[in-house]
């Protein structure tokens, strides 16, 4: 039960820094929301930054999931990259785990967002992209899957063909901490069947 309150009290922590955090500035046809700490220049910095990375390249540098420990090449579909002000990089297999890391960094201002497309795989803005929540595809890391498109007809041709909802990158968030207590208990129950089956 204390292990359970502070997981709640950490969530809640995290929800109202995501609330303070996004502004209400539009950027996009969707009418998404585009948080002031990821605006930049994109010209002024270096190779990752400013133009979508080809994943090939991402998984190279970022090789596996800093927290989960997954291959982040064969998990391309959904691997995320976040560049903090400061010039560290993370890079992580999902937007669970993502989620994580912009938490524990909340002291951190963020410069860039970057997701996999669904379809090829490239990795693109996360604020710019139309996200999918939902649908009969299995998640990765969640029991609610949530992908990104980096073309709104393809968000919906997904959605016509495997269900879901059209979201913001804002909201998509949102539904990964919403979704972290039973997300992380889902993942820390296979893992212990997994070890119990090696022994």
């Amino acid at each position: 039960m204390k292990r359970l309150m502070v997981f709640v009290l950490f969530v809640l922590m995290v929800f109202g820094v995501s609330v303070v955090a996004w502004s209400d500035e539009t950027s996009n046809s969707m009418g998404q929301k585009k948080c002031k700490c990821m605006s930049m220049d994109h010209s002024q910095h270096g190779s990752h930054m400013g133009h979508q990375m080809p994943m090939q390249e991402d998984t190279k540098a970022y090789a596996s999931c800093k927290y989960c420990g997954m291959d982040r090449e064969k998990f391309a579909h959904t691997a995320m990259t976040i560049t903090y002000d400061d010039g560290t990089v993370v890079g992580t297999c999902s937007i669970h785990c993502a989620a994580i890391d912009l938490a524990v960094n909340m002291g951190k201002s963020v410069k860039l967002i970057e997701v996999g497309d669904y379809n090829t795989k490239k990795q693109i803005d996360a604020q710019k992209a139309f996200w999918v929540i939902g649908g009969s595809k299995q998640g990765v890391m969640t029991k609610n899957p949530k992908w990104a498109f980096e073309k709104k007809e393809d968000a919906e041709a997904f959605i016509k063909a495997n269900g879901g909802k059209l979201a913001t990158f804002d909201e998509a968030l949102k539904a990964a901490y919403s979704d972290m207590y039973d997300d992380t208990t889902m993942i820390r129950g296979k893992r212990t069947k997994a070890m119990e089956h090696k022994h």
